[in-house]
């Protein structure tokens, strides 16, 4: 090699080895200085929530769906009931069920008992706001697993407009800060439920009240995740959401008529009636799905209640 190419050699590797030490030192700023900016927000809860569900070992009751399960759930009735580890893992419905789907994926270990409780069988198949979803996974490499492949590019697209948000928070020091409420981190307990009092209701219903949608990608998908766990001895289960009952609500027959066609493209069991989930405007908290801690506790009676039929 002759002092010429000696130096072109010289010169690259010198270019390699400042351009890797950039690279590393963008990709520390980025995700282990100015990220997380979100650890103390309502979707932080599934750091916690994860956790949960990777320690515990044996048979176990999971909670799969938005927050109407997380504000909807006392948890630990359901595992005094049956004697089995519960977490609840309902978080924001802008997630999208796909998402939510995935955590049945964590920990899996036969005699699980996954319950699904969508309030719509109708997405795309996408993460519904993938900026959302990034203020929730954050730099939680644990959380990453979560995201399938088809969710990369997206994620992707989408990390420079979540970036931006944090460096706003990181430049201002008004990140990590706990949200208040029952929008916080705290609000929840050790199972996974937002355990925040919430005496009466402080939500009007001013539209319709109608039945679930049902699209054919929710349904492929639900059931090649019911064919994956059963190849894994665990059982996935289909049941109600809370559903407002009142002057704006349709026909209970309209009800009816889509949990029998659910029942029907549905491979995994569907073990509830959605007319015993509905209550009362009353029993409703700040959305309509978001239950009073009464309401929450009138249906996890009724969840229990389906369970003991089914044969759990």
């Amino acid at each position: 090699m002759n002092k010429y190419s000696l130096s072109i050699f010289s010169f690259k590797f010198v270019f390699l080895v400042k351009a890797f030490i950039m690279f590393a030192a963008i990709v520390l700023f980025c995700f282990y200085i100015v990220m997380p900016q979100y650890s103390g927000s309502y979707n932080a809860s599934l750091v916690d929530k994860v956790m949960r569900l990777e320690s515990i070992e044996g048979p176990k009751i999971v909670l799969i769906g938005n927050s109407n399960v997380s504000f909807g759930i006392n948890s630990e009735k359901i595992e005094d009931a049956f004697d089995m580890p519960v977490i609840n893992m309902g978080l924001h419905g802008g997630l999208g069920n796909a998402f939510h789907e995935e955590m049945c994926r964590i920990n899996v270990q036969e005699g699980d008992i996954y319950i699904i409780c969508h309030s719509s069988f109708a997405d795309d198949d996408t993460i519904s706001d993938k900026v959302l979803a990034w203020n929730t996974i954050e730099n939680h490499i644990e959380l990453w697993k979560i995201l399938r492949s088809k969710d990369i590019i997206s994620m992707v697209k989408s990390y420079p407009t979540y970036f931006k948000k944090c460096l706003e928070l990181f430049s201002t020091g008004n990140g990590n800060r706990l949200s208040e409420g029952c929008y916080s981190r705290d609000a929840f307990n050790e199972y996974g439920d937002v355990s925040i009092d919430r005496i009466s209701s402080i939500y009007t219903f001013e539209k319709a009240v109608t039945p679930p949608e049902i699209g054919k990608a929710t349904i492929d998908r639900i059931n090649k995740l019911n064919n994956w766990l059963e190849k894994r001895g665990a059982t996935l289960l289909i049941a109600g959401y809370p559903i407002g009952d009142g002057e704006l609500t349709v026909p209970e027959e309209e009800f009816v008529k889509v949990q029998n066609e659910l029942s029907k493209e549905l491979v995994c069991p569907f073990i509830s009636d959605y007319r015993d989930y509905m209550f009362d405007y009353s029993m409703f908290y700040n959305t309509d799905l978001h239950l009073t801690t009464f309401g929450a506790e009138l249906r996890t009676e009724q969840l229990i209640e389906d369970l003991k039929i089914w044969g759990l």
